[in-house]
């Protein structure tokens, strides 16, 4: 299934007899043992500690630079940067912290810290385990950074999952729970990839790119989960200008599921190499694009209609998605006047799967309540 959390493999971190502030959000074992959970902030406290030395006008001596470097998250970005081939050196980093401007942020990065520190974390895994098939796995660690670029990321999502969080002052403790709580659907997901592999390996040569590049789908999914159900907007927490560039990609849903049917069916009908597939299949990730909107409508559709246990299914064979939304749709579109477009029987055909009856509604029998 394509990576659309950004993996990279990243080797064992070290162990080190260094002072190491965890916030043990959980090794929920007792409430659930498939989560386990860890938020690791001694790089950022690292950084605020010699900033504060800096603002203090103290000296910075050897030791809490060797303290910051061997953090556990310092030393997993390293190693992430150096697998991508990009420069990343103790000095270059070292800059980074001295400079005026990094100084001058301390108060409301520090703030940010200790507001993200309350998040609930906890609560937010338990609200999406409730998203993932039943043998899903969480374990996972996240590690709120400071650092020179500005972009967040999962590695390893395989063997040793880390969420890395640019400390951002704009973020809030609501909005930071949302985005953990959204990557640790992916990281959940991902821990049921041998079932969807099970599926992948069935299909022709031909269909099988287009059907793994629906797995995409699962940026959808996780806006779902991390909203805790579809009833709650997915940017419920979000600042106004992102609720509403939402909005407005949600309003474009019928000519986006056009554009990837066009895709998954150029994909079957050979009309594209694996470099234009990738390149297109990129371009529907943007900001939020259309493997997020049209996967949370679909996922919704399928929700409210059939329930979360039918949604579900659809995450191990993304095909059955496609199909139930289809019928979830046709129900919608019997008495609304918005009309949601289908997935065209050409598409359907293609990717083949077992026929199904419609599964017994969960939700309203009323299609004005859906």
């Amino acid at each position: 299934m394509p990576s659309y959390c950004g993996v990279r493999p990243i080797r064992m971190r070290r162990t080190l007899g260094l002072l190491t502030l965890w916030l043990v959000v959980g090794v929920l074992a007792n409430a659930d043992d498939r989560i386990d959970l860890k938020v690791d902030t001694s790089e950022a406290d690292a950084v605020l500690a010699i900033l504060e030395l800096r603002r203090a006008g103290k000296p910075v001596d050897a030791a809490a630079w060797e303290k910051l470097f061997s953090t556990e998250p310092y030393v997993r970005l390293k190693e992430r940067e150096a697998s991508l081939k990009r420069d990343f050196t103790d000095d270059d980093f070292k800059k980074f912290v001295l400079s005026a401007d990094l100084v001058h942020r301390v108060p409301e990065l520090r703030r940010t810290l200790e507001a993200w520190k309350k998040a609930d974390l906890r609560a937010a895994a338990q609200r999406i385990m409730v998203y993932l098939p039943a043998d899903a796995r969480i374990h996972s660690k996240v590690y709120p950074v400071i650092k020179p670029k500005t972009n967040s990321f999962v590695v390893d999502v395989q063997k040793n999952p880390a969420i890395f969080l640019y400390l951002d002052a704009k973020v809030t403790e609501a909005q930071f729970e949302n985005t953990v709580a959204h990557e640790l659907h992916h990281i959940g997901y991902s821990s049921v990839e041998a079932q969807t592999e099970v599926v992948l390996k069935s299909l022709p040569d031909n269909v099988r790119p287009a059907v793994e590049w629906m797995g995409a789908f699962g940026e959808g999914f996780a806006m779902l989960a991390a909203a805790g159900g579809p009833d709650v907007h997915p940017h419920a927490v979000s600042d106004p200008a992102d609720h509403e560039r939402w909005d407005h990609d949600m309003s474009n849903f019928n000519q986006n599921l056009l554009r990837l049917n066009r895709f998954f069916l150029d994909i079957i009908q050979g009309k594209l190499s694996p470099d234009e597939q990738r390149e297109q299949a990129g371009s529907f990730f943007g900001v939020q694009g259309p493997w997020y909107t049209v996967g949370y409508k679909m996922a919704v559709m399928v929700e409210k209609r059939y329930g979360r246990t039918s949604l579900i299914e659809c995450m191990i064979d993304q095909r059955k998605l496609l199909r139930r939304y289809n019928m979830a749709a046709a129900f919608y579109n019997s008495t609304h006047a918005d009309k949601l477009e289908r997935w065209p029987q050409e598409l359907l055909d293609a990717i083949g799967g077992k026929a199904e009856p419609e599964p017994e509604p969960a939700g309203p029998r009323d299609p004005a309540a859906i």
